[in-house]
């Protein structure tokens, strides 16, 4: 489970192809810290730590992840958000973010208001009931709330701190970005769904 908070922005230092899918390593500080088999979020996306060293980490990413997320677009040099796992005696804060993916959305607007800034991603449409207004949702891995709703689209605020500390400050437009859903709002959603079910029953 994490938060949403980025702890750090790493760099990527290797993209290798293996038989299970692709082998990622990371430079960051705070790889010095981790221990194989820890679970860590990577751009929002949540990962098992495969191997670690003070410079760095490794990690292997499935098939199934490489499909739905876009860590199969990653290359050598490219930053991502790095969040640990939330420790149980930690403070909570962001909203609660699994580190599974619901699908990709599309950079397609970014404008300054004041030192702060605004972005715009379009979404599948699949994605769309789980969104609402003043709502949660983690775009790169960043917890981020919802502004505003557009058709197959959102609207979020990114104030200065969160601007300069993630990699949200390298999108632009076209990009694709990993998106997660609140996860309160998918149970809502699943349970409305079965509830619709079964009175057509």
């Amino acid at each position: 489970m994490f938060t949403g908070l980025i702890e750090a922005v790493g760099r990527v230092t290797a993209v290798d192809a293996i038989a299970s899918g692709m082998r990622l390593g990371i430079g960051a500080e705070l790889a010095g810290g981790l221990e194989s088999g820890e679970s860590i979020a990577v751009n929002g996306v949540c990962l098992t730590v495969t191997g670690s060293t003070g410079a760095g980490l490794a990690a292997d990413v499935g098939p199934e992840t490489l499909r739905v997320t876009t860590l199969g677009a990653l290359r050598v040099g490219q930053p991502v958000n790095l969040e640990r796992a939330m420790r149980a005696d930690g403070r909570f804060g962001g909203h609660f973010v699994q580190g599974h993916v619901d699908g990709t959305g599309q950079v397609i607007g970014l404008r300054h208001d004041g030192e702060s800034h605004w972005l715009t991603v379009g979404v599948p449409r699949e994605l769309e009931p789980l969104l609402v207004p003043r709502g949660s949702v983690a775009v790169e891995g960043v917890s981020l709330t919802v502004a505003a709703l557009r058709e197959r689209a959102f609207d979020v605020m990114i104030v200065p701190f969160t601007w300069s500390h993630t990699t949200l400050a390298t999108l632009t437009d076209g990009d694709r970005v990993n998106i997660e859903c609140d996860m309160v709002g998918k149970y809502v959603a699943r349970a409305a769904a079965l509830a619709g079910r079964e009175e057509r029953r």
